[in-house]
């Protein structure tokens, strides 16, 4: 017989963030409790609002299944003593069992015999198990919790009420002093105290204190709701996925609404209505069906429909006086002269150690100058690159970025445009941001893109000079973003600039505010940014091209690609092995020597020394593949033939000299050596 279980956690108003992952945490946890204690279901169901957590567990069986459990313990010449009797070994193994050695058994394993015990253990009830269900909400993590009233436990909330049904029967537990029962909480305004009949009435019941338990509900009842609006007004409602994933979690009855607002603010930049509306009053914009943006928004009441034209009237209020700062901030901005604020960045704080904004962007505009040459950039692009490095961090003084700091680089690139700068230059000044975000949108001008990495390096080399390195998820200064996005952008582009010498002509550089130092750490954190980058790639290949010679970001990742591909068909193996060889050897090469043809002894080193010097290793990294993996007949047949670690010195170092050109050049693709044919 199984019956439906229901267990509801009654709390204060959680923080948005963080009701849809405690929601999943908790089904986890509470199946892997279930699981754990051999207690069989059908499925878990999951519910949050803003004021509780809930899971609703289907077919849940009266009891616990048996359990039978055999034990080895010692050999049997280890557990008899010379008169036949069982031994303290053998006794104080089946004490620990919770038996006797009347339970013991001989069973023979590989030829010998050993003590074996059985035992078994009738499940328990469910109701005796479910005992346990406190300590499931205890495991709950939260990134905060807080302590209330005079207790010393924490939470991520006050809990008030604790429902526990087991079919529609309320089980008598506690958690952090709340005694369990059926009663939960309605809406906070329209609601009540309201008794759950059974674990099955849950939603019902709560339904009728204006509390949609189901988060994927609420969510379609918003959508819905917007969607009524558009018919009714002939609008388009821009539905942003992450704001309507923290409305639904502010709101237990959402009910949709559309306010307005004076069309003068329309002539406030686009970007400014749309933080405003989306980010800081957490509103959904309207627009025309030519996707024009209206004076108009779509804000979710946690209530119902009565008196909505008051709700309507408080929220276009609160708007406005937003809307207010941004049209004042966008007019007084436009007095402002962009090298007063440039000139006042030497005051701004880029970090204490590190020193100001203005000695950052200084090291940026030397390290962008550098990588436009060695990008190819044009001289009108690299003229471009160095008037936005003078410039590029301007906007963060404004009274716009101050008060909406979400739209630094967007407000720089417009007040640049005003002031008569390149369009180029604007367009880096926003550029230099992206990516911001691990899968974000990059900077789709070159000008842009060499901004965005000068910034980016200066940021990972300052810290690193001054110790302040990321060490296990502890990130705060979000290094392994920037370095994630140095790595995409020089994908993207397909810059042949390879990393080690970049960074080593950096740290050759003298700066009177700062000097570069961790050089090693630095081009190992990069390098573990390229390796993230290889997705699912097999580790193998990722250590090999990461141990390569070849540091272009690009190359990189199409060599991962190529020998993820390569590895898939006929004579892979052969081919590397044969590689692999050469290279472990190569290893034992002294100091560089060249080839002397005189001291070869055979045709095959004669063979493989031509191969070599007509390899060019030109194309795609498959291209590059084929080239040396043709090679592979030529290196077997030198190994086959020829004793590398000859006797004669000279002989033996000219071979290993031969064996080292060929890595040389291989090793631009990876280190075979490290790529595992097993």
């Amino acid at each position: 017989m199984t019956k439906n279980l229901l267990v509801e956690l009654g709390l204060e108003e959680l923080p948005a963030y963080v009701v849809t992952p405690s929601e999943k945490q908790l089904g986890e946890k509470m199946a892997a409790f279930l699981d754990d204690n051999r207690l069989s279901y059908e499925s878990i169901q999951t519910f949050s609002t803003p004021r509780r957590l809930a899971v609703r567990v289907i077919g849940l069986a009266d009891q616990q299944s048996d359990l039978t459990e055999d034990f080895k313990g010692p050999s049997k010449k280890i557990a008899l003593d010379a008169d036949g009797n069982f031994s303290k070994a053998a006794q104080g193994f089946v004490r620990g069992k919770g038996l006797t050695v009347d339970d013991i058994e001989f069973r023979e394993v590989k030829g010998e015999e050993y003590v074996y015990v059985t035992k078994h253990e009738a499940g328990k009830p469910a109701k005796e198990v479910l005992a346990g269900v406190p300590e499931v909400l205890a495991s709950l993590t939260f990134p905060v919790s807080m302590h209330w009233a005079n207790n010393t436990f924490e939470y991520i909330r006050p809990v008030h009420t604790l429902t526990v049904l087991l079919g529609d029967e309320a089980l008598d537990l506690d958690f952090l002093d709340i005694k369990s029962g059926r009663v939960s909480r309605g809406h906070r305004f329209l609601g009540h105290e309201v008794e759950i009949t059974n674990a099955d009435s849950y939603e019902e019941d709560l339904r009728t204190v204006y509390v949609i338990a189901d988060s994927k509900e609420r969510e379609n009842m918003i959508r819905e709701q917007i969607k009524a609006i558009e018919a009714e007004q002939g609008v388009q409602v821009q539905i942003e996925e992450g704001l309507l994933n923290e409305v639904l979690n502010l709101v237990e009855y959402p009910t949709a609404f559309m306010g307005s607002f004076d069309t003068k603010y329309l002539d406030v930049p686009e970007e400014v209505l749309v933080t405003s509306m989306e980010t800081h009053q957490r509103y959904f914009v309207v627009r025309d069906l030519d996707g024009k943006l209206k004076p108009n928004f779509i804000s979710v009441r946690n209530g119902n429909a009565e008196h909505l034209e008051n709700v309507i009237r408080g929220n276009e209020k609160v708007l406005v006086a937003r809307l207010e700062d941004g049209e004042f901030f966008w007019r007084e901005d436009q007095k402002l002269k962009i090298e007063d604020l440039v000139a006042k960045l030497a005051n701004v704080t880029f970090h204490e150690k590190i020193g100001s904004l203005s000695e950052h962007m200084a090291r940026a505009g030397v390290i962008a100058a550098s990588l436009a040459e060695q990008a190819g950039l044009t001289a009108e692009e690299t003229a471009a690159v160095a008037r936005a490095a003078e410039i590029y961090k301007f906007d963060l003084l404004t009274g716009m970025v101050g008060e909406f700091d979400e739209l630094q680089g967007i407000m720089g690139e417009k007040y640049a445009l005003l002031a008569g700068e390149d369009a180029a230059v604007a367009t880096a000044i926003r550029e230099h941001y992206l990516p911001d975000s691990a899968d974000g949108a990059l900077p789709e001008t070159k000008v842009g893109a060499i901004l965005a990495l000068a910034d980016k390096l200066d940021t990972l080399l300052s810290f690193f000079s001054v110790g302040l390195i990321p060490s296990g998820s502890n990130d705060p200064y979000a290094l392994r973003r920037a370095t994630q996005g140095i790595v995409r952008i020089l994908d993207a582009f397909g810059w042949h600039i390879p990393m080690d010498e970049l960074i080593d002509s950096l740290y050759g550089l003298s700066f009177d505010s700062l000097s570069y130092d961790n050089q090693a750490e630095v081009i190992n954190f990069i390098k573990a940014r390229v390796d993230k980058m290889m997705g699912r790639t097999s580790k193998d290949i990722k250590e090999a091209v990461l141990a390569g010679s070849n540091f272009v970001v690009a190359d990189m990742l199409e060599a991962a690609d190529a020998l993820s591909e390569a590895a898939k068909a006929d004579g892979y193996k052969a081919a590397v092995e044969s590689l692999s060889r050469a290279f472990n050897l190569a290893e034992k090469a002294g100091a560089s020597v060249a080839v002397d043809a005189s001291l070869f002894e055979n045709d095959q080193e004669k063979a493989l020394a031509k191969a070599i010097e007509e390899l060019e290793l030109t194309g795609s990294a498959s291209d590059k593949l084929a080239q040396l993996f043709a090679l592979s007949p030529v290196i077997d047949a030198f190994f086959d033939n020829t004793m590398v670690m000859a006797e004669d010195e000279a002989v033996k170092n000219n071979r290993l000299a031969l064996l080292a050109g060929l890595v040389a050049k291989a090793n631009a693709v990876a280190a075979f050596n490290q790529l595992n044919t097993k």
